[in-house]
């Protein structure tokens, strides 16, 4: 227990600490001088303003690169390794972390083109912006099974036939469709272990984790994967999307007031003017973090619901216990965390409570 305290105590500081680092180079960007620097040396070379807002973009990447690498690092590869839970090496986690710099790249530099041609051209472009982002977001959760996924693991066919004939059964028997049933070489990383459905629409997959076949029984795994397909049959996936929507048009809603306050205190030019551009990212930075307890505690209550409905349709409560109890040890998470922590950080309700509630019912 005290381990798993440790380890989730190191890892939520220095998700603070990164959040932190983050803010306070965007203050420095906003409330200095360097960023009208920064714009006025990229305009010796260049007099297009996407050219210049590309270039002021990588710029601002560079800067949070180097501030957060070393964190990341840290986070994601010394604690792991202190705590036993990566398999990675060095080299590992060198490439897996090019890879996702480059895959997130080529999503992100076409959404940020968007972004900066709305911005200049079109008084409402927060308006059209969150649309085009709740869209996208549709679309990348359609095409990330068969497209993204496989950039970072293989997935194979579930070969253990007892066990796929119980998931097949618990889907027909609960309506739902699904593209297939597949393993993911999760170890390759970590002794983690996961599961769960993937995808939207006809792109629906369940995937488990090999490190999940190899430290569960197949009724644990059942009861584990009957949590996720609760999530569909709860609607969570529809009301995740509706949610999305309303917060995405309420977010860029304020931060476009905000920011056109912040434009006349500051003396900027126009919206598009790429040194007020931190001040903007700043304020959608702000807003984001005050929304995260509210998308948790909605998540949490999701969870619950998807934690009664795997007991109900398999009508195997020890098995869900278990596997609850096994992926806390696995996992290294904190059973009973504490409440303010809870409430602020965590997208699921502890073991501790989850236990609880599932013994009542």
């Amino acid at each position: 227990m005290e381990k798993s305290k440790q380890y989730n105590r190191i890892k939520i500081t220095l998700q603070i600490i990164n959040q932190v680092l983050s803010f306070l180079i965007l203050i420095v960007l906003a409330f200095t001088p360097l960023a009208r620097l920064i714009e006025q040396k990229i305009y010796t070379y260049t007099s297009n303003d996407y050219v210049a807002f590309t270039i002021f973009l990588v710029i601002i990447g560079l800067i949070e690169i180097i501030f957060s690498v070393p964190l990341d690092f840290y986070s994601s590869y010394i604690v792991e390794h202190r705590f036993n839970l990566s398999n990675q090496n060095l080299m590992d986690w060198f490439v897996e972390k090019i890879k996702s710099y480059f895959v997130s790249s080529l999503i992100l530099f076409p959404l940020g083109m968007t972004f900066y041609y709305l911005l200049k051209n079109y008084k409402l472009w927060w308006l059209i912006l969150a649309f085009i982002v709740f869209v996208f977001s549709i679309l990348l959760a359609r095409i990330a099974p068969t497209l993204i996924f496989p950039i970072f693991y293989k997935f194979i066919p579930l070969e253990n036939d007892n066990l796929k004939a119980k998931l097949t059964q618990l889907c027909q028997n609960s309506g739902i469709n699904f593209e297939g049933i597949y393993t993911f070489n999760l170890s390759k990383n970590t002794k983690k272990a996961n599961a769960g459905f993937t995808g939207i629409f006809k792109s629906r997959r369940i995937i488990i984790s090999d490190t999940l076949i190899e430290n569960f029984t197949d009724d644990e795994i059942l009861t584990v994967f009957a949590h996720e397909l609760g999530h569909y049959k709860k609607k969570h996936i529809i009301k995740n999307i509706l949610i999305g929507l309303v917060t995405t048009f309420l977010t860029f809603y304020l931060a476009e007031y905000f920011y056109q306050i912040a434009l006349i205190k500051m003396n900027y030019s126009s919206p598009h003017q790429i040194s007020a551009l931190p001040v903007l990212f700043l304020i959608l930075s702000f807003i984001s973090i005050l929304f995260m307890p509210v998308y948790n505690s909605i998540s949490r209550k999701f969870e619950f619901e998807a934690d009664e409905f795997a007991v109900k349709s398999t009508g195997d409560k020890n098995s869900f216990i278990s596997s609850l109890k096994k992926l806390s040890k696995i996992n290294l998470a904190d059973e009973n965390p504490n409440p303010l922590i809870e409430f602020i950080f965590y997208s699921h309700p502890s073991i501790k409570r989850r236990v609880e509630r599932v013994e009542k019912f």
